[in-house]
């Protein structure tokens, strides 16, 4: 899947010898978390919205410099790994770097997270599985099986939640009934956390960014 036309050029790049006066100020008017320093042109970091309340409008960028975050993307950086990107380092916005580290644009992350939802994921008809188990035991090989074995089709699956050494996977299922799935997998020991017939869940997913939220842990 290509998301390089999703990258913009609206968000500002400031240079390191430049005073926090305008990030002060971008910082105030947007939302984004955070925003791309260059020296000589060349990317060397980026400032966080969360050291906001310790800018000074009259001190330089510079006197900053060893509290930049380190983090971007390139062009042929695949749109999982952008969305990984994103959730590790708690951030809406990220800069793409060329071959010379020149920042040539952002990718916002509600943008990526449209991608994601454009997915037959989303708006493929079918069901949604949730299931958990020890985080030792469980293959995507074995899941698939398990659908494709009940003559239903695996239209994706993720991790959603892991802790204590078990994970929550959720799976978009190709049938009208997850029942046969769904005791299938109980018989391979995973418990069903949660499973339904119907789109509603499937809409909620969409609408409710808490959910994309917690996926995305940002």
């Amino acid at each position: 899947m290509q998301i390089q036309d999703k990258i913009i050029n609206t968000v500002p790049v400031f240079n390191v010898s430049e005073t926090l006066k305008d990030v002060i100020a971008f910082f105030e008017e947007t939302t984004f978390s955070h925003v791309g320093i260059t020296e000589n042109g060349t990317y060397l970091g980026l400032l966080s919205e969360n050291d906001l309340p310790c800018f000074d409008a009259e001190r330089k960028i510079e006197d900053f410099r060893f509290e930049m975050e380190d983090f971007f993307v390139t062009k042929e950086t695949a749109w999982l790994d952008v969305l990984e990107m994103f959730s590790r380092n708690e951030a809406n916005v990220l800069p793409v770097l060329d071959e010379d580290r020149l920042i040539i644009g952002y990718y916002d992350l509600e943008d990526i997270v449209d991608v994601f939802i454009d997915t037959p994921f989303f708006r493929e008809p079918g069901a949604i599985l949730v299931v958990s188990i020890g985080i030792k035991d469980y293959s995507f090989s074995e899941i698939a099986q398990i659908v494709e074995g009940n003559n239903a089709r695996l239209l994706g699956a993720f991790i959603t939640d892991s802790h204590n050494d078990i994970v929550e996977i959720t799976l978009k299922v190709g049938t009208q009934s997850l029942n046969e799935v769904a005791q299938t997998f109980r018989r391979y020991n995973y418990t069903i956390v949660f499973g339904n017939s119907d789109d509603q869940f499937l809409e909620d997913l969409k609408q409710r960014s808490d959910y994309l939220e917690k996926y995305l842990n940002v």
